[in-house]
């Protein structure tokens, strides 16, 4: 049986990930985004089928909108070794990363709006398209992305997450704009 394993990404092997990185994807990242994978610890892994790098995730935390969200900045894998479970390994360690957490709002990540392999693999995990971002993407065709996301904590409308709701203590007396709603 060929076993899929997640190794760290190190000054060492970063090369591999640089390699990886440039034949599955058609952008090209800077070397900030090497320099900043290697501070994430457990949010960018290398995958290995049978001892060869074939796949990598990279995220990051994102606290921008008032929530703490897990950015995946790329999660790719080689064509000749897809659909053997390597991609779902590596969603399972983020899923499982996050919810260990327990502090997050949702993980979210851009896919190229003609890419329905990615957002199909995502839905399996349930990811939905969030929104649609015009000319995302610079230098390829199409430029458009869907924002592929998944909410880790029921969210109401007003940004505050669920959790931080609580119930006002006037809750007895009677509402006077909808008189339906009192306790009597």
């Amino acid at each position: 049986r060929s076993k899929i394993e997640l190794g760290d990404v190190t000054p060492h092997n970063i090369k591999q990930l640089k390699k990886l990185n440039t034949v599955v994807f058609p952008v090209s990242y800077n070397e900030k985004f090497y320099k900043d994978v290697l501070e994430v610890g457990e949010l960018a892994k290398l995958a290995y089928y049978n001892d060869i790098v074939v796949g990598a995730v990279c995220c990051r935390v994102d606290t921008s909108e008032n929530a703490r969200r897990l950015y995946i900045m790329t999660l790719g894998c080689l064509s000749p070794y897809r659909r053997l479970g390597v991609g779902t390994t590596m969603v399972e360690h983020v899923l499982n990363y996050v919810e260990k957490d327990g502090n997050y709002d949702n993980i979210y990540l851009h896919v190229q709006v003609n890419n329905t392999g990615a957002i199909d693999f995502y839905k399996k995990f349930g990811f939905e398209i969030h929104e649609t971002k015009k000319h995302y993407y610079k230098r390829i065709e199409p430029a458009d992305a869907h924002v592929l996301q998944k909410n880790l904590r029921p969210a109401l409308t007003n940004g505050i997450s669920i959790n931080d709701y609580k119930p006002t203590t006037n809750h007895h007396k009677e509402d006077k704009k909808h008189p339906e709603k009192s306790d009597k």
